[in-house]
């Protein structure tokens, strides 16, 4: 068991297995949170992410959660409070990040009923309604931070992302809803919007086709892709007391991709 206090602020972080939730993961517990990830296909990713941070003498556990079962975000909740208690000795989070997800495009004529359910269920309704599962554990003067991503604005609109950009894009207008609706509590709701960045989406794509990443960095002010510690460190500082008086907005942390 961790010896931390009940004093130390604990953020959720989905999806933290490898890439943008990973670099969050890592970031986060650098400020000196503790650190609850998720991960689903991936546990030994999970557990790398885990180690590194107590490597560094950060504090961290890792449960299993699959975004696109709603159903089971109760049982969810109630796992997580149990480590929380067993952990940390605490009965709140400070901050959920909703990271979890999938990459890769399909056309509009290929789109099915079926593919864009499944961008449905785990893109928006899977962290709008554990969102909602987990508030009761959310402190007062908390932060949720929503990962969405730069194709929700002009200038980055690709053939072939038309169903993964209109739930990103759900999930932005979601985001700013909540900010109004929590604000009683003084929860900031945020979401951010990562271009392009070296991580495992798209059936891990850039280790893949590594060809593409010439062509994106290009198209970026500052002439590279993202990596996850570049999000990452933008994530941690919504989460933290920092950006106590930012709420409702949409960040954009791209390097300048499609300026």
């Amino acid at each position: 068991m961790s010896e931390q206090t009940t004093e130390q602020k604990i953020v959720v972080v989905t999806g933290a297995s490898s890439g943008i939730g990973r670099g969050a993961a890592i970031e986060i517990a650098a400020r000196g949170m503790g650190v609850v990830i998720t991960y689903n296909s991936r546990p030994e990713g999970a557990e790398e992410t885990v180690e590194e941070i107590r490597r560094n003498g950060g504090s961290a556990v890792a449960l299993p959660l699959d975004i696109g079962r709603s159903e089971t975000f109760g049982g969810f909740a109630d796992a997580l409070a149990g480590v929380l208690r067993s952990e940390w000795n605490a009965d709140r989070i400070h901050g959920l990040v909703n990271n979890a997800g999938f990459g890769g495009g399909l056309a509009f004529e290929d789109m099915t009923e079926s593919a864009f359910d499944d961008y449905y269920r785990v893109l928006l309704r899977g962290p709008y309604f554990l969102t909602q599962a987990l508030l009761p554990l959310v402190e007062d003067g908390g932060a949720i931070v929503n990962v969405a991503s730069s194709a929700v604005g002009p200038g980055d609109t690709e053939p072939g992302y038309s169903g993964y950009a209109a739930m990103k894009g759900g999930l932005v207008v979601a985001s700013r809803f909540l900010a109004k609706e929590l604000s009683g509590r003084g929860i900031r709701v945020n979401s951010i919007a990562p271009g392009p960045t070296r991580t495992r989406l798209g059936d891990n794509g850039f280790e893949r086709y590594p060809e593409v990443i010439a062509p994106l960095a290009a198209k970026t002010a500052f002439g590279r892709i993202g990596e996850p510690a570049d999000i990452g460190k933008v994530i941690s500082f919504l989460v933290s007391d920092d950006s106590a008086w930012i709420t409702g907005q949409d960040i954009q942390a791209s390097g300048g991709y499609a300026l």
